[in-house]
């Protein structure tokens, strides 16, 4: 390296250094890239006229029968035709889940031979909070 470069550095070096030594008060406020939100009423109107951009989404509904454990061993020798007993007892309400979260419970209907469920007990979301602390 020639004694010019390394000059250059040095001066580079230094100035760097002077530029972080300045007050803050001196440093650059920074840009507002981001929107900035109010407490205003209008606010939250205009949110909630937006809440319609989430409707097309899609979720997965599934309504649960009953659950059960079983060994792989068990498993291999289900055939048609097998039985699999279920820890849900018959006539008890069925749940009903969002992406895997219970939002309610019903019973099965059936509609135009379609199977359906109608709702009989919508869970809050206090409830779900309370069934998160047992």
């Amino acid at each position: 390296m020639s004694d010019t470069e390394e000059q250059v550095s040095d001066d580079d070096w230094a100035a760097a250094m002077s530029e972080q030594e300045k007050p803050a008060a001196a440093e650059a406020q920074p840009a507002n890239i981001f929107e900035q939100f109010s407490s205003g009423g209008s606010e939250k109107a205009n949110a909630m006229n937006d809440f319609g951009m989430i409707l097309d989404i899609p979720v997965n509904l599934t309504v649960e029968l009953g659950r059960t454990s079983i060994a792989i061993r068990n498993l291999l020798q289900l055939a048609h035709g097998s039985v699999v007993e279920l820890e849900g007892l018959a006539g008890e309400p069925m749940n009903v889940l969002v992406n895997g979260t219970l939002i309610a419970q019903g019973e099965v209907v059936v509609v135009n031979d379609k199977f359906g469920i109608r709702l009989t007990d919508i869970i809050t979301p206090a409830e779900r909070v309370k069934k998160l602390h047992r």
